[in-house]
């Protein structure tokens, strides 16, 4: 985030808003998914539940993990208008309006997550387990629960998976079309040249988008299949054992999902690649100097 705020990466304000926004959200989720979860479990701290903690914990780390999720959605959409709408990224991929899609998302997201605070009892179960707040076995079992539970992960992820395919899928075909006209071009004009910077720039951009869709599929599903099975199981409908061990790989690859794509895309430029080794170096170099004296 530091690195990225300083504008020294060689890419646009509109990029750099985005890529802070979403490396701010995956930074919350570690903190409210990852350390937050564990103090009351591991070190029972039945204070707790004499306050609604776990309530406001579920809304804030739902709504960071919706955040996370849909802040890499628009800027999927927002790197779709950049390359396949040549007369519309003038109005859209703009820094204003970066800012205005980043608040939207962000209100909509904590909104969206408000209900979760009404649904659990405010203590924590003192287990390991990823479902933290104690649900009673009459709210499990309800249709009001299973409907918004049903809708939440048909917000996230669900809906997520299409818009990412669609767009990268989208922008992939227009770089291709653009790049067979453009090989087309140099056959007839430059015959003997090696190479095209373009055309391997344009490469990179596809292979960065088939990471991106797979990377955030990939890690997502194993939960969002679990989590289906768990609810036809608590509707009484028992077809399939799947072992609760799968519930806790799904759930470690959902929180490593929250955390990849922020780095791909950073990782990806050569300027903010140099601006990291600096950061490196630099408590380095103070250290050496320090011993030096």
């Amino acid at each position: 985030m530091v690195i990225l705020s300083r504008g020294m990466c060689g890419l646009s304000k509109c990029v750099t808003r985005y890529l802070v926004a979403m490396a701010a959200a995956d930074l919350l989720v570690v903190i409210t998914d990852l350390i937050l979860r564990q103090i009351p479990i591991a070190h029972r701290l039945y204070f707790v539940q004499r306050i609604p903690l776990c309530n406001n914990h579920a809304v804030l780390l739902y709504a960071a993990t919706d955040c996370s999720v849909w802040f890499t959605v628009t800027f999927t959409f927002d790197r779709f208008m950049e390359i396949c709408c040549q007369k519309l990224k003038t109005k859209y991929c703009t820094e204003k309006t970066a800012a205005v899609v980043l608040v939207t998302v962000t209100l909509l997201s904590f909104l969206k997550s408000i209900f979760w605070y009404f649904m659990y009892v405010p203590w924590y179960t003192l287990s390991n387990t990823p479902w933290f707040c104690y649900v009673s076995a009459l709210v499990m079992v309800s249709d009001l629960w299973a409907t918004l539970e049903l809708l939440h992960y048909i917000l996230t992820p669900c809906i997520p998976f299409v818009l990412i395919l669609l767009l990268n899928a989208l922008t992939i075909r227009h770089i291709l079309v653009a790049s067979r006209a453009r090989k087309r071009l140099r056959d007839h004009s430059s015959e003997g040249i090696p190479s095209d910077i373009e055309m391997e720039r344009r490469r990179k951009s596809i292979i960065l988008l088939l990471i991106i869709s797979w990377n955030f599929i990939m890690l997502w599903t194993v939960f969002m299949l679990f989590s289906i099975w768990n609810r036809i199981l608590r509707l009484g409908y028992d077809i399939i054992h799947v072992s609760y061990y799968i519930k806790e790989i799904g759930f470690m690859l959902q929180l490593l999902s929250c955390c990849t794509n922020t780095c791909i895309y950073a990782m990806t430029q050569n300027k903010f690649r140099e601006q990291l080794k600096n950061v490196v170096k630099c408590p380095s170099c103070f250290i050496v100097k320090i011993i030096k004296r």
